[in-house]
């Protein structure tokens, strides 16, 4: 059974009546047609922060056919106003069957997410350890090969480090959620809490992970001068993280 607004996270008001609406708005034209419609990111982990954040919706459909997606398209258009972004639609089938192709992601779903219509397809989904923390570590090495990429192509500006760092947080975080989970810690918390125990953890020795999440939801700002440094800190995090990894799966 879907949950009641009640049963919601702690959200805003206008986000709480923007879900109603998008949900009336889905029930219309895809009458029958409705599996499930799950909130996932910020929202679901209670971090959603008003004007800033996205609202992110999966929605698994009897069939994914023409007709389907074009009432997709033209509700999407109507929500963009309010924040909500292009849905990832799926079916059932195509659900089952690419867990084992992206299990971080439905690793984070499954984690963080709220039924707004329909069945859980997560109650009965299994996360492989051992896939989970593969892919996670491909993960990471891709992230930091990126964040090299993403500097030369900026030519090195220094006000396009804190873009460049929160983007690459986004990206990362999955990974470290994946990866201790896997070595068998506690991932399921809010962002920050979980940066801040992470040094503890993968034995790291400075938090610099927490210092570009306090940066990306503003509560730290940080000069343009210290920006370099703190570009350098934050790659260099993250090559320890990777051999910190490595070893810790090593030795499981």
């Amino acid at each position: 059974m879907p949950m009641s607004h009640e049963s919601w996270p702690n959200m805003p008001d206008p986000v709480q009546q923007t879900l109603k609406k998008v949900l009336a708005q889905i029930r219309k034209p895809l009458d029958g047609q409705i599996d499930a419609v799950i909130l996932y990111g910020s929202l679901a982990r209670e971090e959603y922060i008003e004007g800033h954040s996205n609202i992110n919706l999966l929605i698994i459909l009897k069939s994914c056919s023409l007709k389907n997606l074009q009432h997709c398209c033209r509700l999407s258009e109507r929500w963009k106003k309010d924040g909500v972004v292009a849905p990832l639609v799926l079916t059932n089938q195509e659900f089952s069957q690419s867990f084992q192709l992206f299990p971080i992601e439905y690793f984070e779903m499954k984690e963080n997410h709220v039924l707004l219509d329909g069945r859980d397809p997560f109650l009965n989904l299994h996360v492989d350890e051992h896939l989970l923390a593969q892919h996670s570590q491909r993960e990471l090495s891709g992230n930091l090969l990126r964040v090299r990429q993403r500097f030369i192509e900026g030519h090195g500006r220094v006000e396009a480090i804190p873009a460049l760092l929160s983007l690459s947080l986004t990206a990362l975080l999955p990974a470290l959620r994946g990866v201790c989970r896997a070595l068998g810690h506690p991932s399921n918390d809010t962002s920050l809490n979980f940066l801040k125990n992470l040094p503890q953890v993968l034995q790291l020795n400075e938090p610099v992970f927490l210092e570009v999440l306090e940066m990306k939801q503003g509560s730290r700002t940080p000069g343009k001068l210290s920006l370099p440094d703190l570009f350098i800190r934050y790659v260099q995090g993250l090559e320890l993280v990777i051999s910190r990894v490595g070893q810790e799966l090593e030795s499981v």
